[in-house]
């Protein structure tokens, strides 16, 4: 049997584009159901400097884009999520969180025998861009590992004394030095670079030329 294809994704939790790229992988993946692969998330951080106890989200979006523009830009998003089976919302009161903590234990995870990192990241996705949930608080973070096997009060104490921490902020270190300044960024069998939520044919046309053996490209 051959080795899956490795599928490295980087992204922030935050980042809308992130979990639409997700559902259009998923989309191009469904299109190959004998295909093998292995699916890897790493850290990024679009607002580093977020305080750890975040912001509220409105009041971030508009800091950033104005409050019209915000509200256009959220409006666009839906459209696009609904696309893709996304039911983007942000709450009254939603927070725009600092999501180191969230990378901190999407990296536990990778590391964990019999936790599927790929379930914890549609988990955070869908708490931070469907229900409003503040993914930047370890009381929230822990219920979420929690169902994914974690051990919530394991889980709640590490990030509460900010285990790791400085190994994720490397890594974050390490996309941003491999010249990544954008997410989602997808790595596809260590070959192929495509920048942003790319459409599912392009992701099936890296994945099929992986797997016959072709040269890479970067998009």
């Amino acid at each position: 049997m051959s080795e899956p294809i490795s599928i490295q994704i980087v992204s922030d939790i935050v980042c809308p584009w992130c979990y639409v790229g997700k559902k259009r992988l998923e989309k191009a993946l469904a299109q190959r159901p004998g295909l093998a692969v292995e699916i890897t998330w790493f850290p990024y951080q679009l607002s580093p400097d977020m305080p750890r106890e975040g912001r509220d989200r409105r009041e971030h979006y508009a800091s950033i884009f104005g409050a019209a523009r915000a509200d256009e830009i959220m409006a666009r998003m839906k459209e696009t999520g609904a696309a893709e089976g996304i039911a983007f919302d942000a709450p009254p009161g939603a927070r725009s969180p600092n999501t180191l903590s969230a990378h901190v234990l999407l990296y536990w995870a990778s590391r964990m025998a019999g936790v599927d990192q790929n379930l914890l990241a549609e988990k955070l996705f869908a708490a931070h861009h469907v229900r409003g949930e503040d993914v930047g608080d370890p009381c929230v973070l822990a219920g979420i590992a929690s169902e994914v096997g974690m051990n919530a009060a394991e889980v709640l104490n590490a990030l509460r004394d900010g285990t790791d921490e400085d190994t994720v902020r490397g890594l974050v270190g390490q996309a941003q030095q491999a010249g990544i300044s954008g997410v989602p960024f997808f790595i596809i069998g260590g070959q192929h670079g495509l920048s942003g939520a790319q459409p599912p044919e392009v992701l099936l046309q890296a994945l099929d030329e992986v797997a016959a053996g072709a040269p890479s490209t970067t998009h």
